[in-house]
């Protein structure tokens, strides 16, 4: 078999960098390689994200570019994928007639079909949903792992329709996956070096609440902690709706569990959380808040907030910032509302300029800026667990990742990649930490 090699570009979430991993691990077996240089290609796939606005434009702009490659190599594929194909589907080949493939996010398992026929010519696109059923044995996994960290998909799509949210729309409903295949999965993770997963999902904390004789998430957690090989885990995203007491018991007493957590407010505002279909209260989130903190104290909390959602007006936007303040975010996600093709949020009217929006946006930046660097402060003279995943910001350094997901670098050698050691936090910056490798940890 001759060798081939396939160039994908990753657009937005983890769950995208996920499939963009295992559509490598599919496509091994037609022959093809991962390159990082598009112009050694023989196919390039763009992976697409459409959550926020633009993102139809972004990936027409880089399929234009990627039209010279294809003019210079006529045997080149070219595909698009995720959501931006689930949404635009047909219109996308209509487009663009030098567009070979288009796949939507329940068709990973066709795409090396689709692939022995584009190699012959032919167009192709796949977008239809699948019915859970199906959809159960169809999460290849990743093989050939080399990093120490991976991703484990324990549940696909959500069912809370939050008015602004095209997900469900893109992605589908909530299906879990069997326990039992995601414990298997990790083992083999395991037994391949990896020694941190991520368990990952659209709403993942939703995690077999309608599977009969399946764990809960939280029950999940403990297993997969369980693991041998297996020292540490993660898990994102999650709704604060469905911040189980279960599962937050599992911070204060699963000691592979990281002091990390990913829970979106999106606003700080009840008007606005009721015009988002959110389906709890600023009250309630802030409730979580707390027992997250008091079950692992230090805990690093990590969000989303979107500015300039329609209706929203200066009081509710001030709630937003009252609301950082108080929860105090390790880092923050911030974007501007832009309203997604078919969503109930695409019908309200909007009475912010784009001005307005972006001068909101810098408010919350600063303040943000401002808390982060203050909790990047105090880890100032700290000892801190890290596990070496690479070479540092300059040379003779060495990064890793401490249990609440700050990157701290430090000089060492990249022999000590792949192991755990204890640091000295000696400088704070605003999105690293520089250490000292600990003499009497």
């Amino acid at each position: 078999m001759n060798e081939k090699y396939l160039f994908i570009e990753t657009f937005g979430c983890q769950m995208n960098v996920n499939d963009s991993e295992r559509i490598v691990t599919m496509l091994a077996d037609l022959g093809y390689r991962p390159t990082t240089v598009p112009a050694d290609a023989d196919m390039i796939l763009l992976n697409t994200c459409s959550v926020r606005g633009g993102a139809e434009e972004k990936v027409y702009k880089r399929l234009s570019h990627y039209r010279s490659l294809k003019k210079a190599h006529s045997g080149l594929i070219l595909g698009v994928g995720g959501c931006v194909a689930q949404q635009e589907g047909d219109h996308l080949l209509q487009k663009f007639p030098f567009l070979d493939l288009v796949f939507g996010t329940h068709n990973l398992h066709l795409l090396p079909d689709m692939v022995r026929g584009a190699e012959k010519g032919e167009r192709r696109c796949e977008t239809a949903f699948i019915d859970n059923d199906q959809r159960l044995d169809l999460f290849p996994p990743v093989k050939g792992a080399s990093r120490l960290s991976r991703f484990v998909t324990v549940m696909q799509g959500c069912d809370n329709f939050c008015s602004y949210c095209i997900v469900p729309y893109v992605r589908g409903r909530e299906i879990s996956r069997r326990a039992a295949d995601i414990l298997g999965e990790v083992r083999q993770l395991a037994d391949e070096g990896v020694q941190e997963v991520v368990l990952l999902g659209q709403n993942v904390n939703s995690y077999g609440l309608k599977s009969a004789n399946e764990p809960t998430f939280a029950q999940l957690i403990r297993q997969v902690a369980g693991v041998e090989g297996i020292r540490r885990v993660r898990f994102t995203t999650s709704h604060p709706k469905d911040m189980s007491d279960e599962l937050i018991a599992c911070f204060a007493d699963v000691p592979k569990l990281c002091g990390q957590v990913h829970l979106p407010a999106q606003s700080g505002s009840d008007v606005m959380l009721s015009r988002m279909n959110r389906g709890y209260s600023r009250a309630a989130y802030l409730d979580r808040i707390r027992a997250l903190k008091a079950a692992r104290p230090g805990i690093a909390i990590t969000g989303d907030m979107i500015v300039g959602f329609p209706g929203e007006s200066e009081a509710d936007f001030e709630q937003t910032l009252t609301l950082m303040e108080e929860v105090r975010y390790a880092d923050l996600f911030l974007f501007v509302y832009s309203a997604r093709p078919g969503t109930k949020a695409a019908e309200l009217p909007e009475e912010l300029s784009r001005e307005q929006k972006v001068e909101r946006l810098e408010r919350l930046l600063a303040l943000q800026r401002r808390i982060t660097l203050e909790i990047n402060r105090s880890y100032l003279g700290t000892l801190q667990e890290l596990l070496v995943e690479g070479e540092g910001k300059r040379p003779g350094q060495v990064s890793g990742k401490a249990e609440s997901g700050r990157i701290v670098n430090f000089p060492g050698d990249p022999a000590q990649i792949g192991s755990f050691v204890t640091v000295r936090i000696v400088a704070a910056y605003q999105n690293s930490l520089l250490g000292e490798l600990a003499q009497n940890p």
